[in-house]
C-alpha cells in the first residue's frame, strides 16, 4: 500500500485539525457507507469507484483490509503553480471571423482556484447581472451543495441580489483574497468590460462556475478539496445540460509522475464523464531544480545532494524505482549526522536525529502501479530544520534497470532556494498534470516565442508525451481582485487559455450542433492537430508537446474532418 503514513505515523499529512481524522482517498467496491460506518469513519462519496474517508488514524491498517477497500491514498499538497497572447494563439480570428464568431456561450468554463471576485466588471453581463452560475467557497460557513458536507454555495440569484447593492461583500461577503482565481478565471472567460473591450479573455460569453478550494488541515490545497471541486463542477454542468471545460492551475510533485496515483486516475475517470475537458497547468518547476534522477549499476553508490534554507519546517522526498531493483538509502544532515543506511525490508522506520523527526517508507506496488515509492519525510520538533547542505546516499545491490527518479516539494511549499545541486530539468511537470486524459499544458514567452524557463518539462517518468500544448505564461494581462488588471506569469495563467479555447471549440461542435461528440480526447486531438510547430523541433518536445495553441487551425482541422457529415 502507497501509504507513508500507515497505521497512524506521528507525520501523518491529511490530518483534520477539526475533525480529528486522517483524510484519504479510497477506491472502492459495493457499499462504502456501510464499510465507513463500521469504521465510525465519514464518508464522501465522489463516484461509483472513488470516496473520501475521515477515519481515526489508528483504524487504518483494519481498514485496508477490507473487502471493500482496493486501494488507499493519502492526499496530496497542492499549490498554484491579454490582447496580444490572444491573437499569438489565433483565438482573436476564431472570435471575430465571422465563418465563426465563437464566445463560448452555452458552454460552462469552471475554474477550481482561490475564489473569484464576482464584482468584477468582465463576470458579468452587458445589463450587469452575473455570468456565474455558481460559487462553492469549501471553507466558507453557509449552506453546502448537494452531496457536499462542508463549505458554503452561492447562487446567481444570490450573487445578483448583492450586486445591486453599493456594498455588495456587506451582502455576499465571498471573496478572493488571493487573487489568483480571479485572473485565472478572466484568461478563460472574462469579456473586457473593465476594459472597455479590449482585454477580452477567450471565451467572453462563457457561463462561470468557481470553486474557492478549501485549506482543511494546514496552509497548503489537498489534493482532496480538489477532488471534490471536479465532482461538484462536473456534476453542475450535467445538471444544467451544459458541455463544460475545466481550468486546474495546481499541482504537487509527491507522487510517481507517470499518472498513476488515485488522485489522477479519479480526475481521468472524470474527465469520461458528461461532456467534459479538463486543462491543467504543467507546473512552474522547469528551473525549479527539484528533480533528480540517476541510472546505477549492480554495487554501484551515488549521492543526490539539495541544499536547504533557514526557515522550514518540514519537507519530503519521494523516490520512484523499479521495484526489481534493490536501493538502499541513507539521508545524511548538514551536521554529518545520519540515519545509517535505511533497508528494504524495514519498510517503515521513524528516526528521531538532532532536533528532527524522520520518516521512511518503502512502499510496495499496488494493483494500479508496477513500481516503488521510497519516500522520505523530514519535520522539525523545534522552530526549524537545519540548513545548509543534505545528502542522500543511494546504493545499488542487485538492479535490473537501474534508474532512481527522486523529487523534492514543489518551489511554493520549500522556497527556490532548496534544490538539487545536481538537478535534471526533465520529468518536472507536477501532479496532476501527468494523468493521461487531460490536456497537458506548458508556457511560454508569446513575445520572444521561446519556452518560458519555469515551465513543467516532460516527458512522463514513463516517457508518456507531455505537456500536450503550450500557451502563453508571461506578463498576460488579466483580471485582479479589486478590478482592473495586472500581469501574471506562470503556466497557471497559459492552462485557462486552453480551457477556454476548448470551450469555443465545445460551443462550435455541441451548441452550434456541428459535431456533437467534440469533447474529451477529441476536443485534445485536434488541439493537438491544429498546433503551431517550429521548424528544427521534434514533436512531441519535452517543453514544447505538441507545439503551441493555435484555436483557428485545430477549428480549421475540424471543419475539414467533419465536413457535411450528417450526425445523428
Amino acid at each position: 500500500m502507497s501509504m507513508p503514513y500507515f497505521e497512524g505515523s506521528e507525520l501523518d499529512i491529511g490530518y483534520d485539525q477539526n475533525t480529528g481524522n486522517q483524510e484519504v482517498v479510497v477506491k472502492y467496491n459495493g457499499d462504502i457507507a456501510s464499510v465507513a460506518a463500521s469504521f465510525e469513519a465519514q464518508a464522501e462519496i465522489l463516484s461509483e469507484s472513488y470516496a473520501i474517508l475521515g477515519i481515526g488514524a489508528s483504524k487504518l491498517g483494519q481498514l485496508a483490509l477490507s473487502p471493500n477497500v482496493e486501494h488507499i491514498e493519502k492526499p496530496k499538497n497542492l499549490v498554484s503553480n491579454l490582447k496580444e497572447a490572444i491573437n499569438m494563439s489565433c483565438v482573436g480570428i476564431a472570435q471575430s471571423e465571422l465563418s465563426y464568431k465563437l464566445t463560448g456561450k452555452g458552454v460552462i468554463v469552471a475554474v477550481a482556484d482561490s475564489g473569484i471576485d464576482y464584482t468584477h466588471p468582465d463576470f458579468r453581463n452587458p445589463d450587469g447581472t452575473t455570468r456565474i452560475l455558481s460559487i462553492w467557497d469549501q471553507g466558507g460557513q453557509g449552506t453546502p451543495p448537494e452531496g457536499f458536507i462542508t463549505g458554503a454555495e452561492h447562487g446567481s440569484d444570490e450573487i445578483n441580489a448583492a450586486l445591486k447593492l453599493r456594498q455588495p461583500f456587506e451582502a455576499l461577503p465571498e471573496m478572493d483574497y488571493i487573487g489568483h482565481g480571479t485572473a485565472v478565471a478572466g484568461a478563460a472567460a472574462g469579456n473586457g468590460r473593465a476594459s472597455g473591450g479590449v482585454n477580452i479573455g477567450v471565451a467572453p460569453e462563457a457561463s462561470i462556475i468557481a470553486v474557492k478550494l478549501g485549506r482543511s488541515g494546514d496552509y497548503f490545497i489537498r489534493s482532496t478539496e480538489l477532488m471534490r471541486a471536479v465532482k461538484y463542477c462536473i456534476g453542475k454542468a450535467q445538471s444544467l445540460g451544459m458541455p463544460i471545460s475545466m481550468n486546474i492551475s495546481y499541482g504537487s510533485n509527491d507522487g510517481s509522475h507517470d499518472g498513476y496515483s488515485l488522485f489522477e486516475r479519479y480526475i481521468d475517470n472524470m474527465s469520461e464523464k458528461w461532456k467534459t475537458v479538463i486543462s491543467v497547468a504543467s507546473g512552474n518547476e522547469g528551473m525549479g531544480g527539484h528533480h533528480f534522477s540517476a541510472t546505477l549499476n549492480a554495487r554501484e553508490t551515488k549521492e543526490a545532494s539539495f541544499y536547504t534554507v533557514g526557515g522550514l519546517r518540514s519537507f519530503y522526498v519521494t523516490f520512484w524505482q523499479n521495484f526489481s531493483d534493490e536501493f538502499y538509502l541513507t539521508l545524511i544532515l548538514p551536521s554529518g549526522a545520519s540515519t545509517g543506511e535505511i533497508l528494504p525490508s524495514s519498510q517503515e522506520r521513524q528516526i528521531r536525529l538532532e532536533n528532527l523527526k524522520i520518516y521512511a517508507f518503502y512502499g510496495q506496488p499496488s494493483h494500479y502501479n508496477e513500481n516503488q515509492e521510497i519516500y522520505f519525510q523530514v519535520q522539525a520538533t523545534g522552530d526549524s530544520l537545519p540548513s545548509g547542505n543534505w545528502r542522500i546516499r543511494i546504493r545499488a545491490e542487485n538492479v535490473t534497470e537501474g534508474r532512481i527518479d527522486v523529487w523534492l516539494p514543489v518551489t511554493e511549499e520549500v522556497t527556490s532556494q532548496t534544490a538539487f545541486s545536481y538537478p535534471d530539468p526533465l520529468v518536472t511537470l507536477s501532479l496532476p498534470s501527468t494523468a493521461s486524459r487531460v490536456i497537458t499544458v506548458g508556457g511560454y514567452n508569446h513575445l520572444l516565442n521561446s519556452i518560458a524557463d519555469f515551465s513543467g518539462r516532460g516527458f512522463t517518468r514513463l516517457g508518456d508525451a507531455k505537456p500536450d500544448i503550450c500557451a502563453p505564461a508571461v506578463g498576460i494581462l488579466a483580471p485582479k481582485r479589486g478590478g482592473g488588471y495586472d500581469a501574471f506569469t506562470g503556466t497557471s495563467i497559459a492552462a485557462p487559455f486552453v480551457a477556454g479555447a476548448a470551450a469555443l471549440m465545445m460551443q462550435w461542435g455541441i451548441v452550434q450542433k456541428n459535431d456533437p461528440f467534440l469533447f474529451g480526447q477529441r476536443v485534445k486531438a485536434f488541439l493537438k492537430s491544429g498546433a503551431k510547430r517550429k521548424a528544427g523541433i521534434k514533436y512531441p518536445d519535452p517543453s514544447w508537446g505538441y507545439g503551441t495553441l493555435c484555436l483557428k487551425s485545430s477549428i480549421d482541422s475540424l471543419v475539414l474532418y467533419v465536413g457535411s457529415s450528417q450526425w445523428p
